[in-house]
């Protein structure tokens, strides 16, 4: 018996340039459809008859975006999901996830060029949209975001067992590739300052914070966005800690001055928390 499907199109790739006489805008987007709804008969008996080809959603997203600019990520995903409820009588459920890749104008002359950019980072802008006939909602984030403290974070009184061999330390380098993503209390806002406001206010509250584990900081991080944008309903954060490692420079006959490390990639904690109001 069949008791769940889905179909959809991911990973589309879409890039759109807002052309100004001098300067140019990007918007660099990778966007996925899937459709829940009633769809069993292609399953079953291999009747299409009201199954969208995921070839049309990838071009209704190059149709929409041409008729009308990607100005911010949410409301072009919820134009997505208004246009497949209207056209599908079949479906009962559209969720579209879209990522932002960001590219930095290159600094010309004095002056940022009005065409040329630079790809920075590996940090993405996210949202997702779920929506049926009667509601939807709307979820924003960034992901891979790299933050480091230097200095005002330790990790010491933990619980020890006979096979703990980590020593405690109040000094210590904090490095993470930060994940949040946050639901919006409704749609009645404004996504793009919005988005940079939460994103600021947890980059001030890891700079500003004193940490004891990266559990705390963590915790700071999103009651801080709940606290100071009220359009937030909930956050969840994911940060792995990403270790960096002293060196042992006294076996050359050198000072350790806890300034050397050694930069690990696995195996890596992994700390997550959702906040709400």
């Amino acid at each position: 018996m069949l008791t769940q499907s889905s179909y959809g199109k991911e990973r589309i790739r879409l890039v759109q340039v807002l052309r100004r006489p001098d300067r140019d805008d990007v918007r660099d987007l990778t966007v996925a459809v899937r459709f829940d709804g009633d769809y069993d008969a292609s399953y079953t008996d291999g009747d299409n008859t009201d199954v969208l080809p995921t070839d049309t959603m990838r071009n209704t997203v190059y149709a929409l975006a041409a008729q009308e600019a990607v100005r911010d990520i949410e409301s072009f995903g919820l134009r997505l999901a208004r246009h497949f409820l209207e056209r599908n009588r079949c479906l009962t459920r559209v969720t579209i996830d879209l990522a932002e890749h960001h590219w930095d104008r290159i600094a010309h002359g004095g002056r940022e060029h009005g065409h040329a950019f630079l790809r920075h980072g590996a940090e993405t802008r996210t949202a997702a949209v779920s929506a049926d006939r009667d509601a939807s909602t709307v979820s924003a984030g960034a992901a891979d975001l790299m933050i480091l403290k230097a200095a005002e974070s330790a990790f010491a009184g933990f619980r020890r067992d006979e096979y703990t061999t980590l020593a405690e330390t109040r000094d210590r380098l904090l490095v993470t590739s930060l994940t949040a993503t946050w639901q919006y209390r409704d749609h009645a806002i404004a996504f793009d300052p919005t988005w940079h406001h939460v994103r600021q206010t947890m980059l001030d509250a890891f700079a500003g914070h004193r940490s004891e584990s990266v559990q705390h900081p963590l915790h700071a991080m999103g009651q801080a966005v709940l606290d100071a944008v009220d359009g937030v309903a909930s956050i969840s954060l994911v940060m792995p800690n990403r270790h960096h490692l002293p060196f042992d420079l006294s076996r050359f006959g050198l000072e350790n001055r806890n300034e050397i490390f050694v930069a690990t990639e696995e195996p890596h904690g992994l700390i997550a928390a959702t906040l709400t109001r």
